[in-house]
């Protein structure tokens, strides 16, 4: 069973999310037959590289909150995270363009450092001074923290292209699927499950899109004889 994880690593509650969800899968009985595949998400599509703010000021100017309003949110989210026992920076984070990170987490995914790099982002943003914007060494240490080598890494970060249609792709999926907005859990293509759910909601979606799976069903011509194909014995050959 395949499951497709649409995030961005600037958003609070996809890191929430991530870990509720993977509380979930650690308990699933078929866990080890479940793959699970991150895909790209910006919520700031667009956003100018070198346009960073702090974190309170765009939650304000975004969404028309006081900042006394955004900085309540921010310690609701960090009373969250900690509650799965996750580090969060409530004050002196600041927000920018998530697209080379997105970049980099293809480049990694080809790579099977996929994952690893996506903790790392989420961490560094969320739980760490440094920032992780419009900061290209940053993003080096980071990724090759996660096993990748670091002039390949520095290579695509110079590359605006690399892998810019690979996150293009991803983005127009998830509006062809109706999502507005991230985390956004997809199973099996059957089921999609919006937002930072309890682990119990992601349990019960796990075991109900489990059970539900169809079975394949072979279609061939009904002759009795086998089929002609190959297999690990080689290829069946008509006989004259």
């Amino acid at each position: 069973m395949r499951v497709e994880i649409w995030s961005d690593i600037a958003c609070p509650w996809c890191y929430v999310g991530k870990a509720r969800f993977e509380k979930a899968l650690r308990d699933f009985p078929h866990r080890d037959d479940v793959e699970v595949v991150h895909r790209s998400f910006e919520l700031d599509p667009g956003r100018a590289k070198d346009d960073i703010q702090p974190v309170i000021t765009m939650l304000t100017m975004k969404y028309g909150m006081s900042e006394a309003q955004a900085e309540a949110g921010e310690d609701n989210l960090g009373a969250q995270a900690a509650a799965e026992g996750l580090d969060y920076r409530t004050r002196g984070r600041d927000h920018g363009s998530t697209f080379d990170m997105h970049r980099l987490l293809h480049f990694a995914k080809e790579q099977g450092h996929q994952e690893r790099l996506l903790d790392l982002l989420y961490r560094a943003n969320f739980a760490e001074e440094r920032s992780v914007f419009n900061d290209d060494e940053r993003l080096v240490e980071l990724a090759v923290a996660a096993g990748l080598e670091a002039a390949a890494v520095r290579a695509v970060l110079a590359d605006p292209g690399a892998y810019a249609d690979d996150v293009r792709a991803d983005e127009r999926e998830a509006a062809q699927l109706g999502a507005s907005g991230v985390p956004f859990f997809v199973l099996d293509r059957t089921y999609g499950v919006s937002g930072a759910q309890p682990a119990e909601v992601f349990a019960q979606a796990l075991t109900r899109a489990y059970g539900e799976r169809s079975p394949l069903t072979i279609v061939d011509s009904g002759d009795s004889g086998d089929s002609d194909a190959c297999g690990p014995d080689g290829c069946a050959v008509p006989q004259r």
